[in-house]
């Protein structure tokens, strides 16, 4: 039974999805904080001094604190209540995304972004699985797509709000709009979250237990496979826009507006999906995915193919947080928050591996070279997958 059904049914149901939707609005802006340098790595390196791999760490960094973080808050907050970390974390993201708008080098960015990493991993993990706590439920699987639809909005609608902010006052009015669009979220969460007692108290031993689960490890690997995939590509998707199609750069932030629009529409086509049939949404977002990347590195050296395919990413990618999200879910349902923890953790390792790898691999080999390493990563995902039963 959901935590804010003590009132009358209507008046509870209207109470839970206005939580749901404080939770949302919380995880797209603190994944819009986290992928914003995705639209920006150019200005920033160059208002900064260092080249596009060195500003590709503003994502490995905060992925590997959020990858750490996600574990280690949900256990060591175990007793705390979750409306309370929840509201801590939004914060902190906050604070630290107003520093970063006024750093005056790359270390104190940076530093502002480690502060990011460790909102985002310690948020995610407890708010992927409050759907359970807030609705009734038949809204169960309706709602946890409406939460994870923050996460891809953010990819597909934040990021290019972002891009947009930093093309028309510079990166650090970008910066700062997600800073104050924190504050907007942590107002929602104080005023429209209910108490949320901790229910599970985890320990650091029985995090690994979960992983006993055949289909805890292959969500784990799907995870690892996916998202490092997309974003050793993703974090440099402005410049492959500009070199690999040979798109306009005044241009680039409303392509990746269409991106967005294509995102949402795949969230909630998947979400809908998934909750019935994740293993078959999964083979679908992963060939989908593969194609997109091979056929941009291969056939997309002019404008209207780099935009056909780039729309294609968006519509695929829009499905994978949810996808993967109901898999891990339906995974381990005596242990939700685990099994939650584990899937950000690796979601947000993989974001930090894929930036590192595409920054490597761009600094060496050209940005057409983490097409094809995307391409690769997401090719085995997808034969994972239809091993899988």
């Amino acid at each position: 039974m959901s935590d804010v059904l003590n009132a009358a049914p209507g008046r509870a149901a209207a109470r839970g999805w206005a939580a749901v939707a404080a939770v949302t609005l919380g995880i797209f802006s603190l994944m819009t904080s986290e992928l914003l340098p995705v639209g920006l790595l150019t200005p920033i390196g160059t208002g900064l001094g260092v080249s596009e791999g060195v500003a590709g760490l503003m994502m490995t960094v905060p992925g590997l604190v959020a990858a750490l973080s996600a574990p280690l808050l949900t256990v060591v907050g175990g007793r705390i209540d979750r409306r309370v970390m929840l509201i801590a974390l939004i914060g902190l993201m906050s604070a630290a995304n107003l520093a970063g708008a006024v750093g005056s080098s790359f270390a104190v960015v940076l530093a502002a972004r480690i502060a990011v990493g460790v909102s985002v991993g310690g948020f995610w993990a407890i708010a992927g699985g409050l759907a359970l706590r807030l609705v009734p439920e038949a809204h169960v699987a309706r709602a946890t797509a409406v939460i994870f639809g923050g996460v891809s909005t953010a990819s597909v609608v934040g990021v290019p709000a972002g891009t947009l902010a930093g093309e028309l006052g510079g990166w650090r009015v970008a910066f700062g709009a997600v800073g104050v669009l924190g504050l907007v979220a942590l107002a929602g969460l104080v005023l429209l979250l209910p108490a949320l007692p901790s229910r599970q108290t985890i320990t650091f031993v029985e995090l690994p237990r979960v992983l006993r689960a055949p289909a805890v490890r292959t969500g784990v690997i799907l995870t690892l496979l996916l998202i490092t995939g997309h974003f050793a590509a993703y974090t440099f998707v402005r410049p492959i826009l500009q070199t690999v199609a040979g798109v306009d750069p005044d241009l680039i932030s409303l392509l990746l507006l269409g991106y967005g629009v294509a995102g949402i529409a795949g969230n909630f086509l998947a979400g809908a999906r998934a909750a019935r049939h994740p293993r078959g949404t999964l083979l679908t977002i992963t060939l989908a995915l593969t194609a997109a990347t091979a056929l941009m590195a291969a056939y997309g050296g002019t404008p209207a193919k780099g935009i056909v395919l780039l729309v294609v990413w968006g519509l695929a990618y829009g499905g994978v947080s949810v996808s993967l999200q109901t898999w891990m879910l339906k995974a381990a349902p005596q242990a939700t928050e685990a099994a939650t923890s584990l899937f950000v953790a690796t979601f947000n390792l993989s974001i930090a591996l894929g930036a590192l790898l595409g920054g490597l691999v761009v600094d060496g080999l050209g940005t057409v070279g983490a097409l094809w390493l995307a391409a690769a990563l997401l090719l085995s995902a997808f034969a994972i997958t239809t091993r899988t039963r």
